[in-house]
């Protein structure tokens, strides 16, 4: 590798995906509606949601909405690939990653959605990024969940990926990978991303809402305003080498 190859290793860009990369409503919550349809989330799940909030609640609404994953338990894992035909991308966004990755940059999505999901994700990125002539692996932080016997137990392993855990997870896939966070970027949409936003040197703000936008002039971060949509059709396998940024911990 070149001394100029070498350099640009040690700058990655930290992507949120859901309303960054992918337009709302969350991948996560589109997955949830068409398992439900098909009949894959069993009806006692909501039973164990609604306890677990309940356990969750003292911790704050954010840990009761990010934190609760009980309503899959007991789905099979290999329902991702039943259920996600399609991924729908930011055009701007995509072209911004693209950019990156032409500069040698490492390409990290930091998500709190199901990992196994968030594989899917990386995978259709890595797709697209092969198809504007540009390569590169794309590496994955998101929330781990529990498998036993090829289904998810609803139990997180380690924190979910939200707020102050996707600020760890950067600084830890930086130590791994040797990453230099001052000369490094991060892409987020709302004001749970802050903590990762703040991690960078390089912070951006995607279709942010009031609150980020003026966070956003004080730290004088830059804003993008992304509306183009592109679908990429989705058959990708889920059984493939595991791409973790880093293990998401308590």
């Amino acid at each position: 590798m070149s001394e100029e190859g070498a350099g640009t290793q040690k700058i990655a860009a930290f992507f949120d995906v859901d309303g960054t990369l992918i337009p709302e409503p969350s991948l996560e919550r589109r997955f949830f509606c068409a398992a439900r349809q098909s009949g894959a989330i069993p009806v006692g799940n909501y039973i164990l949601w609604a306890r677990e909030a309940l356990r969750l609640l003292p911790n704050g609404i954010a840990a009761t909405v990010h934190g609760n994953k009980r309503y899959w338990s007991g789905v099979r894992c290999d329902q991702v690939l039943q259920q996600m035909e399609t991924i729908v991308f930011f055009e701007e966004g995509m072209e911004r990653a693209a950019w990156h990755a032409r500069q040698g940059h490492r390409i990290v999505l930091v998500s709190g959605m199901p990992e196994a999901l968030a594989l899917l994700v990386a995978c259709a990125v890595e797709c697209e990024l092969e198809s504007r002539r540009v390569g590169g692996q794309v590496l994955v932080c998101a929330t781990r969940m529990e498998e036993r016997d090829g289904r998810w137990t609803g139990r997180l392993l380690g924190g979910a990926m939200y707020g102050e855990e996707k600020s760890r997870a950067v600084k830890r896939i930086a130590q791994e990978h040797r990453i230099e966070l001052h000369d490094s970027h991060a892409y987020g949409n709302t004001l749970l991303d802050r903590p990762m936003l703040a991690a960078l040197g390089h912070a951006h703000v995607v279709n942010p809402g009031r609150d980020l936008a003026a966070v956003a002039n004080r730290c004088d971060w830059e804003i993008w305003h992304w509306h183009v949509e592109k679908s990429l059709g989705q058959s990708l396998p889920l059984a493939q080498p595991m791409r973790r940024g880093g293990e998401s911990r308590a």
